[in-house]
Formats: structure tokens, sequence, C-alpha cells
């Protein structure tokens, strides 16, 4: 059943051509159910029973530019705790082992969980790209913004911090900017590649 479930994600996410099809503000997004390092599920409705928005994080141990997000990661993580919003970490990269993410994890103080998605089927269903990527998913399971943590993978040279502004936006019950930056980072290597 789950492969049919990761074959229908799949499909739905494909353009005509074949490529994968990244989700934007206001595109439903699939439900998942992971493991964390620690082997315990971790499902999007889950969090979601319990939140209000699920910050989901694809991530990687390996990637230069999502490791000189860890500690920005980790501080929006505690940042925004106990406000209805909660972190998700997501580790599609084909060759990093759950020991190398539960390592990293704790040598980072992720203060948020951090599952293994082992076939890239939910990178793929969100159409996800590069590390670090962020979609902000709400209650009725809708992305509310989609794209980058800030505009430099230099903590010192940031002068736009996106995703706490949109987050700090939701939380005040404004909407978030239609403008909503694009990724950047390493590409998820993901099976077949």
């Amino acid at each position: 059943m789950k492969s049919l479930l990761a074959v229908l994600l799949l499909t739905a996410t494909l353009s005509p051509a074949g490529e994968l099809k990244s989700l934007k503000a206001g595109d439903a997004v699939p439900a998942f159910a992971l493991k964390n390092y620690d082997g315990k599920e971790v499902t999007l409705e889950g969090v979601l029973k319990e939140n209000q928005y699920a910050v989901v994080m694809f991530i990687a141990t390996r990637c230069p530019v999502s490791n000189a997000y860890n500690t920005r990661m980790a501080g929006l993580a505690a940042d925004f705790a106990g406000k209805k919003i909660t972190f998700v970490g997501i580790n599609s990269n084909k060759s990093e082992t759950v020991d190398e993410i539960r390592d990293h994890a704790k040598e980072h103080k992720f203060g948020f969980p951090v599952v293994k998605d082992p076939s890239n089927v939910i990178a793929d269903a969100y159409g996800a790209m590069v590390t670090p990527e962020i979609f902000v998913v709400g209650k009725d399971m809708k992305v509310v913004y989609h794209g980058r943590i800030d505009d430099s993978k230099k903590e010192g040279d940031v002068t736009k911090k996106d995703l706490s502004e949109a987050l700090t936006a939701l939380l005040a019950g404004k909407g978030v900017s239609k403008e909503q930056p694009k990724a950047f980072g390493c590409t998820i290597k993901r099976l077949g590649e």
C-alpha cells in the first residue's frame, strides 16, 4: 500500500515533461509518516494535531550550505517553541545514513525531529530540490510559505530573515508575502542519480 501511495504522490508532482514540480503557497501537501533517527514515527498529521503550523525543512548532514544553517535552524525552532509552530527536518539524501543523521542532530543540538526519507519519496512529492529548503504547512495541509530561511549562507551577511518574518506574520494573523524567495543550497542526492 505504501509503495502505491509513493507512486501516486510522485505522479501527482511530475510535470508533463516528467520533471519534479515544487509545491507553492496554496498547494495541498501530501501527508508523511517517516521514522526519526531514534526509530519513532513522525507524521505530519500528528505534528499538526498539536500545532497550528509545521515547518518542514529538507536538510542534509554533508551539504556545506545546509550546515551553515545548523545554528540558525536550531535557534528558530527554539524561538518558536510553544507558539503552536513546530519544526521537522527531513533528510532525503540517498547516501546519508540514519546513524549519520542521529550524530549530526545531536552534535548540533537540534530540538526537533530529523526523519529519514529513504527513497526520497517525500522530497519528490514536495518537489524539494535543495538543502536547506523550507515548506511551512498549515492545519489545512496547505503550503503557506515555500522558500529559504534567509538571504545569506553567511550568518553575518543576512539582511532578510524570510522564514522568521513569515512565521511572525502568521502568528500575528497576517498573510505571508506572495513573493517567496527561492531556496538555495546543495542538490538533494536522489536514488538513481
